[in-house]
């Protein structure tokens, strides 16, 4: 196994069933009610200096389900140049997700998931399969598929585990 194999199995191994479309939806209603929640104060909270915001977390989700949304579109459609990565870090610096407010973030990532799930539902079966390059890593449309709740579901535990129990 690569290390690229690795790395994204960390987020797979997350997905608590094998139907990674009803975990989709979900893991998203999990992800709106929890940050439903928040008050505006606590969204720009972050567990320690140098880590994100939960605003920053949240537009996070965003930005990288919408990343993965394209890739999965390019490679169901049979892309064969390869796809650039991406700097999370760098995503998040300038986002300004701070400036936001929290509604506007969240009715964002609302969208977003929306657009994922109408993506998702509607890709033949045989699509699943179609292997792209990204990031200079051969990758499948169905692994991006999952990456996209595997990726979410850590994002929520660590938001359980690391910022709620600090707030």
């Amino acid at each position: 196994m690569s290390d690229f194999q690795k790395y994204i199995q960390r987020y797979l191994d997350l997905i608590p069933s094998e139907n990674w479309l009803e975990e989709l939806k979900f893991v998203g209603e999990k992800t709106i009610s929890l940050f439903s929640y928040l008050t505006e104060e606590q969204s720009k909270f972050a567990y320690a200096e140098g880590k994100w915001t939960l605003k920053e977390v949240l537009l996070h989700l965003s930005d990288t389900e919408r990343v993965f949304q394209y890739r999965i579109l390019a490679f169901a459609r049979d892309e064969k140049s390869e796809l650039p990565g991406f700097d999370e870090e760098n995503y998040a610096a300038n986002s300004f997700a701070n400036d936001r407010s929290l509604e506007s973030l969240l009715k964002e990532y609302q969208l977003v998931r929306q657009s994922s799930q109408i993506l998702l539902e509607n890709l033949d079966l045989s699509i699943l399969k179609n292997i792209g390059t990204a990031n200079g890593n051969e990758i499948s449309v169905e692994t991006i598929c999952q990456l996209i709740v595997g990726h979410n579901i850590h994002h929520l535990n660590v938001v359980e585990e690391r910022y709620l129990p600090e707030m």
